[in-house]
């Protein structure tokens, strides 16, 4: 029979975030188990953790480490973000060979593409910090006094901007590295769908929009090297 052990992570901040609250993990959970799972199975234990996303220091997920190490169950959890939101950290839980780690959301990836998915969230964190502090600098520059409605579409329009400038370097390595991995096109926008990462105006993959994103990438690469 297969096994698992359930772990959850909420914060006072995810309860009222589509897609974060317990609710939702728990939908995402239970669908995973229904139709994705080897039948029969169980779920030998449950854990949950409150706290920040940035906090590694987590009792509830320290416990659910240690009885997936001595029973051989699988570590289930709804998204790879509920399991850390550092790359390094959950690149440790998947090189300890005691551990089998499920996400939910993606039934079918492997440790190589659980990988890809946690870089690219961490580098598009860091992207998005950059994105802010450019834009504000740049209206600052422009002698635009920040505050009020239009200053706050002011910026919208840079960030926007910015995005369609950068956000298809950002995230075409990884892209580049799961179609070299024979990953289909919507294969791809499926996978940046469940990882919750959205696209650079906020909606959802496509394998349209990631067919731009990859051609993008080329022809940045083709210009460079003319230049």
């Amino acid at each position: 029979m297969k096994s698992y052990i359930v772990y959850t992570r909420v914060s006072t901040e995810d309860q009222g975030r589509s897609g974060l609250g317990l609710e939702a993990q728990q939908r995402d959970i239970r669908i995973f188990l229904t139709q994705f799972s080897d039948v029969p199975y169980e779920v030998i234990a449950e854990f949950q953790d409150v706290l920040s996303g940035a906090d590694d220091g987590r009792p509830e997920l320290t416990k659910a480490l240690t009885l997936a190490r001595k029973t051989g169950a699988d570590l289930l959890v709804a998204k790879l973000d509920r399991l850390s939101r550092r790359v390094a950290f959950i690149a440790t839980i998947m090189d300890d060979k005691r551990v089998n780690l499920r996400v939910a959301s993606m039934p079918h990836a492997d440790k190589f593409q659980l990988h890809i998915y946690a870089a690219l969230a961490e580098q598009e964190r860091d992207f998005i910090s950059a994105r802010t502090k450019a834009a504000l600098q740049a209206a600052k520059a422009r002698g635009v006094k920040l505050g009020g409605m239009r200053d706050a579409m002011m910026k919208r329009n840079v960030a926007v901007k910015a995005n369609a400038d950068r956000f298809a370097h950002s995230v075409a390595p990884i892209i580049l590295s799961m179609r070299e991995n024979n990953e289909t096109l919507q294969g791809i926008a499926d996978a940046l769908n469940a990882s919750g990462k959205p696209t650079p105006r906020g909606g959802q993959w496509t394998a349209t929009a990631v067919k731009r994103v990859i051609a993008r990438a080329r022809d940045t690469a083709v210009a460079s090297n003319v230049q």
